[in-house]
C-alpha cells in the first residue's frame, strides 16, 4: 500500500501538470493542424433529456460516490486505518485528509472527463476534438454507463493532459491506466482484508458458552482460515461467466464481478447512512448537538433505499427491473439489504430517546463522565 500510494501521488502530480500545461498551451498538436486545441469545458452545461437516463432522483446520489461520500470509505477508516494510527489525535489528519485527497482526485476526474477529452478522443479510427470527442463518448446514458466506458473515458482524458506536456500518447495512456489499476488493486487488498473481518466476526456468533460444546465455524475465526475462505468466494466470483452468460468457457470468465456491480451504488451510500448514524448516537450519548449530521443521515438512507427500490422492482434508464431481467442473486442481496438497514432503523428509533448521556461501557472505562444536566 505505501509503495502504491506512492505511485498514485505521483500520478495526480503528473495530472495537475499536466492540466496547468493544458490550460496554458492547450493540447497536444493534432496532426495537420498547426494550432494545439484549447482546453475547455465541451460537456453541455445543462442536459435535461439525455437518451435513456434515469430521473436525477435518487439516481444522481448512488452514482457519484467516493469523492463525495462512500460507505466503503467508512469500513475501511473503522478495518484498516484505525488499527494503522500511532495515535487517536492522528484520526483527523489522517481521515479527513484522505477524503480532502479523494475530493481533490474527484475533481480531476471530472475536469478529464468533461474538459480533458476535448483536445483528442479517437473513435472508430478517427480523432475527434472537442464538443464532437465529447458527444462519441456521452451520446446515451447506455454507451456512457458501462463501466469500461466509465474507466476510459478518464484514462483518455487524463492521457490528453499528458500529452500536453510532451509526454508521449501511448506511455500517457500507461501510465494511466497503472494508476486506474493501481486503485483497483489496492481496493481489492483492502477489501479482502475487511472480509476477513466480517467473517470472523460472523462466525463468532457461533460461539456456544456452554462447556464442552465447540464453535463448529471456528476454523473461521482464525485470521487465516477467515483469510482464505474470502479469497475463496472471491475467486469463485471472478471466474463466474459476464452476466448472461450461462455457459462457462475461458471467453466467458472471469467477469463474474459485474453480476454484482449493479448493487454497488446503493450499498455503498447505504453504508454511507448508516455510518451518520453511528456518529449521531456517538454524539447524542455525549449530549453533544446531532442535527449536522442527523439532516445528511437521514437525506443518505432514504436515496438510496429509494433506488433500490426502483431497480428492484420498477427499472431505470429504459432498463428492465432486476426482478424482469431475472437477475436472482442481485434480488436476494437487495432485498437482503433493503431488509436489514429497516431493522437497524426501527432498532435506532427505539434506542434513540434512551440514550442521550448514556455512555458506552469503554467510554465508561477510560474515565468519561456522563454530560451534566442542563435546565
Amino acid at each position: 500500500d505505501f509503495i502504491n500510494s506512492l505511485q498514485l501521488i505521483t500520478a495526480l502530480g503528473l495530472i495537475v501538470i499536466g492540466l496547468v500545461g493544458a490550460a496554458f498551451m492547450g493540447g497536444a498538436p493534432i496532426p495537420g493542424n498547426p494550432e494545439r486545441p484549447p482546453l475547455e469545458i465541451v460537456a453541455p452545461a445543462l442536459n435535461l433529456m439525455p437518451e435513456g437516463a434515469p430521473f436525477i432522483f435518487p439516481f444522481l446520489f448512488i452514482t457519484i460516490a467516493c469523492g463525495a461520500i462512500s460507505g466503503f470509505h467508512c469500513l475501511v477508516s473503522s478495518g484498516t486505518s484505525s488499527k494503522q494510527l500511532k495515535s487517536e489525535p492522528d484520526a483527523r489528519f489522517v481521515g479527513f485528509g484522505s477524503m480532502l485527497i479523494e475530493g481533490f482526485l474527484a475533481t480531476l476526474v471530472i475536469i478529464a472527463c468533461t474538459a480533458g477529452l476535448g483536445l483528442g478522443a479517437e473513435v472508430k479510427g478517427e480523432l475527434l476534438i472537442g464538443e464532437n470527442a465529447w458527444a462519441a463518448r456521452y451520446a446515451s446514458w447506455s454507451s456512457a454507463g458501462a463501466l469500461g466506458a466509465k474507466v476510459g473515458a478518464f484514462v483518455d482524458g487524463a492521457a490528453n493532459f499528458l500529452k500536453a506536456i510532451g509526454i508521449p500518447a501511448q506511455v500517457a495512456l500507461a501510465l494511466m491506466g497503472v494508476l486506474v489499476a493501481s486503485f483497483a488493486g489496492t481496493t481489492l487488498d483492502t477489501a479482502c482484508r475487511l472480509q476477513r473481518y466480517v467473517v470472523q466476526e460472523l462466525a463468532s456468533t457461533f460461539n456456544c458458552k456452554e462447556p464442552g460444546v465447540s464453535n463448529p465455524l471456528a476454523l473461521l475465526q482464525n485470521k487465516h482460515g477467515a483469510t482464505l475462505f474470502a479469497i475463496v468466494i472471491a475467486a469463485l466470483v471472478a471466474v463466474a461467466p459476464a452476466p448472461g452468460q450461462l455457459n462457462w468457457s475461458f471467453e466467458t470468465a472471469g467477469k463474474g464481478g459485474l453480476i454484482l456491480w449493479p448493487l454497488f451504488g446503493a450499498t455503498n451510500q447505504l453504508l454511507a447512512g448508516l455510518a451518520f448514524l453511528v456518529i449521531t448516537f456517538h454524539l447524542w450519548r455525549r449530549g453533544k448537538p446531532v442535527w449536522f449530521i442527523a439532516l445528511p443521515m437521514v437525506f443518505m438512507l432514504i436515496m438510496p433505499m429509494w433506488a433500490m427500490i426502483v431497480q428492484l422492482f420498477f427499472g431505470s434508464g429504459g432498463s428492465k427491473s432486476w426482478i424482469e431481467s431475472g437477475n436472482w442473486i442481485v434480488v436476494l442481496v437487495g432485498l437482503a439489504t433493503i431488509a436489514l438497514e429497516m431493522w437497524m432503523l426501527v432498532e435506532a428509533a427505539f434506542m434513540f430517546p434512551r440514550a442521550k448521556g448514556v455512555l458506552e461501557a469503554q467510554a465508561r472505562d477510560e474515565g468519561i463522565t456522563q454530560p451534566a444536566e442542563t435546565s
